[in-house]
């Protein structure tokens, strides 16, 4: 039996819905995030060395990070769904997919996210103009320019098909789900880029999906 150990609110919630695609029964063991730090919690080092999520059991086999854990689900177990012919255009643009969700559409979120944190967070009065004005113009020279970027590739890429690999539904749409729902919250997606606005309803509309956040508990990244 698969065991996913899920973190609450996190990417996790990616690799639960893979499994309700394929129709794969599985365990989840749910983890808390520290309400101070908002990291996980130290239980997971018993399960990984890195002590992150996502993290599956699959018998004597443990597997770490998105991408690897979704190619091995779907070589595994997925019987040759949600993975274009090997040797195809299509099979080419869904390698590239999913390794681009977090090679490359995360890092400037994550820097967003923290430089945004930065300029908020509690610190002396005198040291705040200083962290304010470093972390606006890290965002501002760097992070804002390298996001829209970003953002304006993938709205032109989902112009050649409905989805992002091809004309079928695949797992690279799973991983690719992620930083598109975290671009939604922190990084101005909206309906102004029509096409991966449209993308975010389709997944949130599939029945897997609704299944694995009926099983995940709460994801604000849906909303």
């Amino acid at each position: 039996m698969i065991t996913v150990h899920h973190l609450e609110n996190s990417r996790s919630q990616r690799v639960l819905w893979l499994l309700e695609e394929l129709g794969v029964a599985y365990d989840i063991r749910l983890y808390k995030r520290d309400p101070q730090t908002m990291l996980a919690p130290p239980e997971l080092l018993k399960v990984h060395p890195l002590g992150k999520s996502p993290v599956i059991t699959d018998g004597a086999v443990t597997v770490a990070e998105s991408g690897a854990i979704i190619e091995y689900l779907v070589e595994r177990h997925g019987g040759a769904r949600l993975v274009p012919p090997i040797g195809s255009d299509e099979h080419l643009r869904y390698r590239y997919w999913l390794h681009f969700a977090e090679g490359s559409a995360m890092p400037p979120l994550l820097l967003k996210l923290i430089f945004n944190r930065i300029a908020s967070a509690p610190m002396p009065f005198f040291v705040r103009p200083i962290a304010r004005a470093i972390s606006g113009k890290v965002l501002a020279l760097m992070v804002e320019p390298n996001l829209k970027r970003q953002l304006d590739f993938m709205e032109s890429e989902l112009g050649r098909s409905e989805w992002f690999a091809g004309a079928e539904f695949s797992a690279a749409d799973i991983q690719m789900s992620f930083p598109l729902e975290a671009a939604a919250q922190r990084a101005g997606l909206d309906a102004g880029r029509p096409r991966l606005w449209a993308f975010l309803q389709r997944i949130h509309a599939r029945p897997a999906y609704r299944r694995a956040l009926e099983r995940g508990g709460p994801y604000s990244f849906a909303k």
